[in-house]
């Protein structure tokens, strides 16, 4: 098993606020991991006003580089909680960004942007949603609440623009880039830049949701840009063995979506499995890593059987 150890800044939280204590400690598992995690860095960008920040930010980034990083996570405070002087939200296409972006490029690495939420964020509360409780316990991030927020729209065409002006850019969009709702929508995206992936973390409840027929057609149409990923994480404060637990759950009932013609109850809703062909299987729990993410330390897997 490989991981990708994924940073972010968010002024919000104690645990995100500073990057260099948690770039420590991720370096130190990826040090420590004999091989089986990889570094995505991030960097701050609350200072985007300041004289230099594209500099200071590039030579972060190349420092990161240089010691093993192979992606760069941007982060929804872009485009929900950081504004200009003026009052302005600061959006993923700022020109600010663009000096960023294009050394990112240079360097092979690649992008992921965790870009606006899902719809129910901007929606009144409904308990049927796989996000009830997520908002319900996380009111300061939920945009219902905060009605002077940006849309969604505005936020995810700003991502668009952003993918437009910059099509050597590898983009990884995290949470099946937003798009959660409809399948076409990110296929939409696909055909318009060539440039841009999604990843299935903590969204895979959405296309159980969705009509099971077209899910499968999409995840094999579009089967070299779609990657399996969980969201999951270890805050130093974790109880480990109940958070290892909820990983296993979350693994096996997704791997049965995804890998076989079972019929389980999850969220109230009765899904059946997708049976993806073997081939899709490696290439969305696999493959597609290694494609995207140039560098990163991932061994051949061994899956013999699907069922």
């Amino acid at each position: 098993m490989h991981f990708l150890d994924i940073l972010v800044v968010d002024d919000r939280d104690p645990f995100y606020k500073g990057f260099q204590p948690q770039f420590e400690e991720a370096q130190s598992v990826v040090l420590g991991s004999a091989g089986h995690a990889s570094l995505c860095t991030t960097f701050s960008p609350y200072d985007f006003e300041e004289p230099g920040f594209a500099k200071r930010v590039i030579r972060q980034l190349n420092e990161n580089f240089a010691e093993g990083a192979v992606a760069v996570k941007i982060y929804k405070t872009i485009g929900m909680e950081i504004r200009d002087k003026r009052g302005n939200y600061l959006m993923p296409d700022d020109p600010v960004f663009e000096p960023v972006y294009e050394d990112i490029a240079a360097h092979h690495r690649t992008v992921i942007a965790h870009l606006a939420e899902p719809t129910s964020c901007w929606r009144a509360p409904n308990p049927s949603s796989p996000d009830y409780e997520y908002y319900r316990s996380h009111p300061g991030e939920y945009a219902y609440a905060h009605p002077g927020w940006p849309s969604k729209a505005t936020i995810l065409a700003a991502r668009d623009h952003m993918l437009e002006e910059n099509p050597n850019l590898r983009v990884v969009g995290a949470h099946l880039g937003s798009m959660e709702l409809d399948v076409d929508e990110i296929a939409g995206r696909f055909d318009r830049y060539h440039n841009f992936a999604v990843d299935t973390a903590a969204r895979v409840p959405y296309l159980m949701l969705q009509p099971r027929q077209k899910v499968r057609d999409f995840l094999i149409k579009y089967q070299d840009r779609v990657l399996y990923a969980t969201d999951f994480e270890m805050t130093p404060n974790a109880n480990v063995a109940k958070e290892l637990a909820g990983w296993r759950v979350t693994y096996a009932r997704e791997w049965k979506y995804f890998a076989t013609d079972d019929s389980f109850d999850y969220g109230g809703h009765r899904v059946t499995g997708l049976d993806l062909p073997v081939s899709v299987l490696r290439k969305l729990y696999h493959d597609n890593a290694v494609q995207w993410f140039p560098g990163i330390l991932v061994e051949p897997t061994n899956i013999a059987s699907h069922k």
